[in-house]
C-alpha cells in the first residue's frame, strides 16, 4: 500500500470524527466477522495487522496457521450510515495474512483476487451482477424472529399489500450512500418476500458489495422491528430465496460478445459442464436443496435464451447477448469463493474450447418426461453435492484444490 493512501485514510478519520473502525472479513461460509479498533490503532493495522483468534473462526482453525492478522484494504473504506453521526463508525474489508505478511492460504477474498488476475493474464475481465431475494418476518415482544411473514403480498404488489416498500427504500438509500448502486427493488412472489437487483460491477467489488448489502438489509430491517431472512427455503411450499448471478466477460471496456462470441460460449460451457462439481459452493445448506425444482427454481442442467426458468438463461436484448444468468445459487454463499470457482469453471471451458449442448427453450410444462430423463440434474441434496465435489477432477486439478478441499472438510464437520 502506498504511504500517501494510508495518510489520506488517517486524515479522513481525523477530519470526520471517526471513533470506531471495524476490520471486517468472512469465515469460509461467507459470514461477516469483524474486530473494532480505535483510531490510534489504525496505523498499526495498516503496517503489521491486527491479530485475532483464528481457531474460533470456521475454516480458519488450522493448527499450521494459528497466528493470523487482519490488514485493512484502504479502498474498501465505508462509513456505516446507520451508526451514530457523532463518533462515527467506519469499516474496511481486510486481507488475512500470516505473521510475516504473506497471504493466508484459505483467504477466499485473496483467492478471488488471484482468479481475476488469471483472467487479466488471459486478456479479459469478468463482471458480476446480482439479484438477491430475502423474506421479512415479524418479531416477538423481545425482538426475536417469528415464522410469521411481514405481509401477505405477491409478485410486484404495492402498498398496502406490500408492507416492505419503505424498508426497501431505506435499504436502497443507505446502499447508495455507501457507493453501492441498486438497479431496482420490488415485492417478490412469496409472502413477505422482497428482491433487490444490483448493477453489474467487477467481480471483487460485487463480492464486497454483497457482504455489505446483507449487513445493511439486516441492520435496517432490525431498526424497523422486523427480521430479514436470507435462508434458501424459509417457508415450506413458498418461493425460496435465490441469488441470481449475472455474468459477463469484457476486454478493454467492450463486451466479449461483440469481439469474440465464441469466447463467451466456451466460458459459459465451462460453467455448464461443471455444475454438478461446483453446486456445493453455490448451495451450502441442507435447506438449499429443498428449493430446487419448485416455483421456477432450476433442477435440471439446461440452458435457454427464451425460457426464464432454466439453470442458465441467456437474455437477448435488442438482438444482442451481453451476459448469462446462473439461477441456482442462493444467499448462503461465500461470494468470494463462489464467484472464483464459477470463473475457474469458465476458464476451463475457454481453455478446452468447450461447446454448449442445444438450448431447451420449451416451457417446463411442455417438456416430456422422456426428454427430462435425458438431462443431467443438479445434486438434489447436500450429501450428493459433497460427493460430487469430492469426486471432481476439475476441482482437484485446478487452483481451487486446496480451498475447495478445506471447504468440503468444514461442510462435513458443521453441516452434515
Amino acid at each position: 500500500m502506498a504511504d500517501d493512501t494510508m495518510e489520506e485514510v488517517m486524515e479522513f478519520v481525523e477530519e470526520n470524527d471517526v471513533k470506531f473502525i471495524r476490520l471486517a472479513f468472512c469465515d469460509i461460509f461467507g459470514n461477516q466477522k469483524n474486530i473494532s479498533i480505535m483510531p490510534e490503532e489504525l496505523r498499526t493495522a495498516f503496517t503489521t495487522g491486527i491479530n485475532f483468534d483464528s481457531f474460533l473462526i470456521l475454516g480458519y482453525d488450522d493448527p499450521v496457521y494459528q497466528d493470523l492478522y487482519l490488514k485493512p484494504v484502504p479502498d474498501t473504506l465505508n462509513v456505516l450510515p446507520w451508526r451514530p453521526q457523532q463518533g462515527r463508525v467506519i469499516r474496511f474489508y481486510c486481507d488475512v495474512v500470516l505473521p510475516d505478511g504473506s497471504p493466508y492460504p484459505y483467504d477466499s477474498r485473496k483467492f478471488l483476487k488471484d482468479t481475476l488476475q488469471e483472467c487479466a493474464n488471459m486478456g479479459f475481465s469478468c463482471r458480476m451482477g446480482l439479484r438477491s431475494e430475502f423474506y421479512l418476518f415479524k418479531t416477538d415482544d423481545e425482538g426475536r424472529p417469528t415464522d410469521i411473514p411481514w405481509d401477505e403480498g405477491g409478485y410486484l404488489d404495492i402498498a398496502p399489500k406490500d408492507r416492505g416498500e419503505n424498508i426497501r427504500r431505506e435499504i436502497c438509500l443507505t446502499l447508495e450512500e455507501m457507493g453501492i448502486q441498486p438497479e431496482s427493488s420490488h415485492h417478490e412472489s412469496g409472502p413477505g418476500q422482497n428482491e433487490i437487483d444490483f448493477r453489474s460491477s467487477d467481480a471483487l467489488g460485487t463480492a464486497d458489495n454483497y457482504i455489505t448489502y446483507k449487513n445493511v438489509v439486516s441492520a435496517i430491517s432490525n431498526r424497523n422491528g422486523v427480521f430479514a431472512s436470507f435462508d434458501p427455503k424459509p417457508l415450506k411450499g413458498k418461493s425460496g430465496n435465490g441469488l441470481h448471478m449475472k455474468i459477463s466477460t469484457w476486454k478493454n471496456g467492450v463486451n466479449m460478445d461483440e469481439i469474440d462470441p465464441e469466447f463467451t460460449e466456451h466460458f459459459m460451457a465451462g460453467v455448464f459442464h461443471r455444475m454438478r462439481d461446483i453446486t456445493l459452493f453455490l448451495n451450502t445448506q441442507k435447506q438449499s436443496y429443498e428449493r430446487f425444482g419448485e416455483n421456477e427454481a432450476p433442477k435440471y442442467i439446461t440452458w435457454s435464451a427464451q425460457n426464464r426458468s432454466r439453470l442458465l438463461r441467456v437474455p437477448i436484448v435488442q438482438g444482442k447477448r451481453t451476459c448469462f444468468v446462473l439461477r441456482s445459487p442462493d444467499s448462503g454463499i461465500n461470494p468470494y469463493l463462489a464467484f472464483a470457482i464459477v470463473i475457474q469453471a469458465g476458464l476451463a471451458g475457454v481453455r478446452g474450447k468447450e461447446i454448449l449442448p442445444s438450448p431447451v427453450d420449451k416451457s417446463s410444462r411442455l417438456v416430456k418426461d422422456e426428454e427430462k430423463a435425458s438431462y443431467d440434474k443438479l445434486p438434489l441434496s447436500l450429501t450428493e453435492a459433497v460427493e460430487c465435489a469430492k469426486k471432481s477432477a476439475f476441482l482437484q486439478n485446478s487452483p481451487c484444490k486446496d480451498i475447495a478441499n478445506r471447504f468440503i472438510e468444514v461442510i462435513e464437520q458443521e453441516a452434515m
